[in-house]
């Protein structure tokens, strides 16, 4: 089915200057927004702790909820809205770890009930311990990354037939993390400088395919955390899930791109480089469009008539499902012109020399 006419010839590379501005205008927002709330906000998969969910009968504010649990001793819980508007379910999640759990949730429903005067309905109580949270903290951000380094090792034995590189890189890589971690660095900030070196890597070992892929897959991560720290969501399990989703859908989009790009240079070895992106984007854009409005189609019905529980679900992947359809077109394959520029340099270094 072509969604687009052929011969469309829209100019995605001349305008991905502009559309650079705006990606670095949401990562800086973001990075922002993470200083400014001290973290991501994790949820008790996490952080550790109690999490309370509640029904009432009627509307109430988070400084009503925790002026009723003053006499549990509650009242420094962040309480937040749960699901649509309508429902009027609300999250009180506990930081305390030394409660006693026997008979809480009655309690708790109790301390409501007396408060305002009409029925509260407890719907879940979930325990996680720190230790736990801090474990599932850790196992989720290794996930993410080796997701991105097995990403970066496939596509380039995939397009460019160089598993030695790219199985060089991915040695490497687990060295510094293993050192690093023995050295006691943070896996925050170790999964930061594997990053950073598989970038490096990507660049000096000329994986131009895999460099695309991985700060395509970071701008959609970054900017989908973005989006759950400007509407103050949780960071669950669910949302790892999620952005994992992300992550696989994003790849797979950019390699259709990726892999007409290839087909294109080898046709046509003489027309320059932007050139030949520029028509492999708008050769696979029908495709593009059309896989994507009928998944968000989907997601979209999960985000207004899931419910609460998979609210969180949807969203994410509501805003990386977007991002990750912009970045193919606009961040992933215009990063193979990086190339082109870096071959003129040692075009005219070699001629300085000659001369």
């Amino acid at each position: 089915m072509e969604f687009i006419k052929p011969g469309t010839h829209i100019d995605f590379i001349g305008r991905r200057k502009i559309a650079y501005a705006f990606s670095l205008l949401m990562i800086v927002a973001t990075i922002a927004l993470l200083v400014w709330r001290g973290g991501p906000n994790y949820g008790v998969d996490f952080s550790g702790g109690l999490l309370i969910q509640v029904k009432l009968d009627q509307k109430r504010t988070p400084a009503e909820i925790k002026t009723a649990l003053e006499p549990l001793g509650l009242q420094d819980s962040v309480v937040q809205e749960f699901g649509e508007e309508a429902e009027l379910e609300y999250l009180i999640r506990v930081r305390k770890m030394d409660l006693d759990l026997s008979g809480l949730s009655e309690k708790v429903q109790s301390a409501l009930e007396a408060q305002f005067g009409t029925p509260a309905d407890i719907r879940r109580v979930e325990m996680v311990g720190p230790k736990v949270g801090e474990d599932l903290r850790q196992k989720a951000l290794f996930a993410l990354f080796y997701t991105i380094l097995i990403i970066a090792i496939y596509i380039s034995g995939r397009f460019e037939l160089k598993w030695l590189m790219s199985g060089v890189m991915a040695v490497t890589l687990i060295f510094i993390v293993y050192v690093a971690s023995i050295l006691g660095v943070s896996v925050t900030w170790l999964i930061i400088l594997a990053l950073l070196v598989s970038l490096g890597m990507c660049w000096f070992l000329n994986l131009k395919y895999a460099l695309g892929a991985i700060i395509a897959l970071i701008h959609d991560v970054a900017i989908t955390i973005g989006a759950f720290a400007l509407t103050d969501r949780e960071i669950s399990l669910a949302i790892i899930a999620a952005i994992l989703t992300i992550a696989g859908y994003s790849l797979n989009d950019t390699i259709i791109v990726f892999d007409r790009i290839r087909e294109n240079l080898r046709r046509f070895k003489r027309r320059p480089l932007g050139e030949t992106i520029n028509t492999s984007i708008n050769e696979t854009l029908s495709r593009t469009i059309l896989t994507s409005s009928t998944t968000l189609v989907v997601v979209v019905a999960l985000f207004v008539l899931g419910g609460g529980v998979i609210h969180d679900f949807a969203f994410a992947l509501l805003v990386g499902i977007g991002v990750g359809t912009y970045s193919s077109i606009f961040v992933a394959s215009p990063v193979l012109l990086l190339w082109e520029g870096r071959a003129r340099g040692k075009t005219k270094g070699a001629q300085v020399q000659s001369k």
